[in-house]
């Protein structure tokens, strides 16, 4: 039985993992969990599943590990194999790197952790001896579609092509973009998620932190990623092998798959907890360019990827700061973009060789969009 250590357990990856785990107790056990600031539900979980080890981030409880270290404490106990890493944001890098250079399995569903410091990821996985099976739905579709493997992909794989919704703005004009309200942001229109990955999906700037992960997870230069509007959600991603051959996956929107998937990888396991896929319920799917002169932030991701250096994280961290204002109403939806491209352009050239120069650039970057919010840094 494998123990699984759930960090975000109360947000909408970690719930959907303890369903996953709950219709399969004979092979998964809860061995800690971890939530951010839902008290509440956090205590219910922990009621119900009995983890070894609690940890509250923004609060304490008698008994309870507390502050960002409870995160690092839940992914290294001896009787964790599996991390689930569902925080949202920078947050949750400093617990990946710790479970991979334990020997944990991750699955990773925080993107945030390969954007920022994909290099750092990747030497931890290599030499810790964990591993890293992606959770989020597009990754977790090309994962699937190359076998189960990461390591020969650029010999193999002439490109990759990630799907996006287009979220719940799609279809709209540039100007009513612009002035999209919260709640026209966080309604999408196939997925339910958090509001701040929901504000990801309806800038597209998701897509662009989902492009540099796969950079980093499977090898390939960026000329060789792609993306595609697809508003079904249903297709997940596609992979052209170096032959022409294309390779797809399918399924109906519901990240329990590859939730699943990522707790068994390279088993899978029977399981009635998901609507069947219905190739004639799915109906038409079809396919639309990335509107870039409408939706900025995915070619400022892009480029901040291919930058290359602590790029990416500086990109991530104007991201948060911005979506965090718009949430709070300190700014209008099309601000986003600008914020996050006033902070690249004030941004100096830097290698993201360590995580203290990782960690550096995110603080740098957080301050300097508040300067930019306030007026005073461009």
């Amino acid at each position: 039985m494998k123990g699984v250590a759930v960090l975000g357990s109360t947000g909408s990856i970690g719930t959907s993992c303890l369903k996953v785990i709950a219709r399969h107790k004979e092979r998964f056990r809860v061995a800690a969990l971890t939530a951010f600031g839902n008290r509440q539900l956090l205590d219910l979980q922990a009621r119900a599943y009995q983890p070894c080890y609690v940890g509250l981030v923004n609060d304490t409880a008698d008994g309870w590990g507390s502050g960002r270290e409870c995160l690092v404490e839940a992914a290294t106990r001896d009787d964790v194999d599996i991390v689930v890493n569902g925080i949202v944001g920078a947050a949750g890098l400093e617990a990946t790197l710790a479970a991979l250079k334990a020997g944990k399995r991750v699955a990773l569903a925080n993107k945030e952790t390969l954007v920022m410091a994909g290099e750092l990821v990747r030497c931890a996985e290599r030499e810790g001896g964990g591993e890293i099976v992606p959770v989020d739905s597009e990754h977790s579709a090309i994962f699937q579609c190359l076998g189960g493997r990461r390591g020969d992909t650029a010999s193999r794989v002439a490109r990759i092509v990630l799907t996006s919704s287009g979220g719940p703005l799609r279809a709209w004009d540039a100007d009513r973009v612009r002035h999209a309200s919260v709640d026209e942001a966080l309604n999408h229109p196939t997925w339910r998620m958090g509001r701040k990955i929901s504000v990801d999906s309806a800038t597209l700037a998701n897509k662009a932190l989902e492009v540099i992960e796969a950079h980093f997870l499977f090898g390939l230069s960026y000329d060789r990623i792609e993306a595609v509007v697809h508003p079904q959600s249903v297709i997940h991603s596609f992979v052209e092998f170096v032959d022409r051959s294309v390779l797809a996956q399918l399924g109906f929107p519901n990240m329990e798959l590859p939730i699943l998937y990522a707790l068994t990888h390279p088993e899978r396991l029977a399981d009635d907890g998901t609507v069947r896929f219905d190739p004639v319920a799915a109906g038409a799917l079809t396919f639309e360019p990335v509107r870039t002169e409408v939706f900025p932030a995915f070619a400022l991701g892009v480029m901040a990827g291919q930058a290359g250096g602590t790029a990416p994280a500086v990109f991530n961290a104007a991201n948060e700061v911005a979506v965090a204002a718009f949430l709070g109403g300190a700014m209008p939806f099309g601000r986003i973009a600008e914020v996050i491209g006033a902070v690249l352009d004030a941004s100096t050239d830097a290698a993201a060789d360590s995580l203290e120069a990782v960690l550096a650039a995110d603080a740098w970057a957080r301050a300097q969009a508040a300067r930019v919010l306030a007026g005073d840094g461009g």
